[in-house]
């Protein structure tokens, strides 16, 4: 983010990172040397994951002036003013005279602190509430948790609050976190004490006035019997179950140290259809991984193909400094050539655009619940399809839409242009 509307005229550039893949630390350093080069004079701050991951990376690119991580993320008003004078701070737990590095212990965090993200992508009709932080999950190939810390809850009032204040503005909220499903485990000491994610939906939907609430991505074993009739049992909740995959492989899962196997997984989806017939459905799902061989490949795709996926997010496996998979042995963490990666990322991404190709035209001829979109002219249903209108709509609203078409990513209204897939 910037000063003012843009990088080209700000005093002041700071930019919130990603530290995912290797693309987005690339994209990262190629920002910094751009905005450098266009405005050698501002002053440009770099914080979030990859500054927590990296901060000596980060700060001996030209034009960085201070590298902030997440540990030290809500100070940054703070140390901006105080920026001319050294003093001692925190790096990977040694205390050291560091100057404009501010990065600390993540695991000692124990504050929960966000605020909605009301023009998420450019849609200004349906903010993201993040309601958990951290992830208390050990996956080999994950850095997440060494970057942003243990799994931490916004409390319950904080959220029905917050819900509570976008209801008066917005039809639909999408509550999101880094490991969703686990909200509330930390908030009391007593197991039988802790709500569950289901107990905050439900009480959502009792005690504010919104319209639509969207849950994002729940690991797999997190879709509880108690969440899925909740949201089949309320025309509130959209009809929307995003699980994680990551592969179809049993061997590969283990190796990546997910905690369930493919038939755990295959419980829970069909339990969501069977609830919910026509609810989208998506994983995520990984490539390349550490020793996948051709065999375990094609049990992952045989796997995949058989459940009722209506979209995919296909990931190319990027080694991660730090996890147990980057710095695995022998034939089990054997790299995968980069050139096999990114075949396999295009056949599944290929069997992604199948399987919804397959649901969207299933959905012709139905009438389907949409919140209309910023431009006015489409919408998003509640099972996660964009819809073309037939005529320009009030952007903001929750609308009924007669399918009458396929547009080249979505459908179209009936009386709509045809733009055929």
């Amino acid at each position: 983010m910037v000063s003012t509307g843009g990088a080209g005229d700000a005093d002041l550039v700071v930019l919130n990172t990603c530290t995912v893949t290797s693309t987005a630390d690339d994209e990262l350093r190629q920002t910094v040397r751009r905005i450098h080069r266009e405005r050698p004079e501002a002053r440009i701050v770099v914080t979030g994951c990859y500054a927590q991951r990296a901060p000596e990376d980060i700060a001996a690119l030209p034009g960085v002036s201070m590298v902030v991580g997440n540990s030290h993320k809500t100070q940054i008003p703070d140390l901006l003013f105080e920026s001319d004078v050294p003093y001692h701070t925190q790096i990977h737990g040694a205390q050291i005279q560091v100057g404009q590095i501010h990065v600390g212990d993540i695991f000692a965090q124990r504050e929960f602190l966000s605020a909605p993200v009301e023009d998420a992508l450019g849609d200004r009709t349906r903010p993201n509430l993040k309601i958990q932080d951290g992830c208390n999950n050990r996956c080999s190939f994950c850095i997440i948790p060494y970057v942003r810390g243990r799994s931490r809850s916004a409390p319950a009032e904080q959220v029905i609050g917050e819900v509570r204040r976008l209801a008066e503005k917005y039809r639909e909220v999408v509550l999101s976190g880094i490991n969703l499903g686990r909200w509330g485990r930390d908030l009391s000491p007593e197991p039988r004490g802790r709500m569950r994610l289901s107990d905050l939906v439900r009480r959502i939907l009792d005690e504010t006035p919104i319209e639509r609430l969207r849950l994002s991505s729940v690991e797999p074993m997190d879709w509880s019997d108690e969440l899925l009739d909740l949201m089949a049992g309320s025309d509130r909740i959209a009809k929307h179950v995003h699980a994680p995959l990551q592969s179809g492989s049993d061997r590969v899962l283990r190796r990546m140290y997910r905690k369930y196997r493919p038939v755990h997984y295959v419980n829970r989806i069909f339990n969501a259809r069977e609830r919910m017939p026509d609810c989208a459905v998506g994983a995520d799902v990984m490539t390349g991984f550490p020793g996948e061989t051709e065999a375990e490949f094609r049990e992952s795709y045989a796997f995949i193909e058989s459940l009722p996926f209506t979209y995919l997010h296909v990931f190319t496996y990027s080694e991660r400094p730090g996890t147990p998979a980057a710095e695995a042995t022998g034939p089990a963490g054997a790299p995968v050539p980069m050139e096999v990666r990114k075949r396999r990322t295009h056949i599944l991404r290929e069997l992604s655009r199948r399987k919804n190709l397959e649901f969207r035209r299933s959905m012709l001829g139905r009438t389907l619940s949409v919140v209309t979109i910023e431009d006015g002219r489409s919408a998003l249903s509640g099972n996660y399809l964009k819809v073309a209108l037939a005529r320009t709509r009030t952007p903001n609203r929750i609308e009924n839409a007669v399918i009458g078409g396929l547009t080249s990513d979505g459908l179209s209204e009936a009386g709509a242009l045809p733009v055929l897939a």
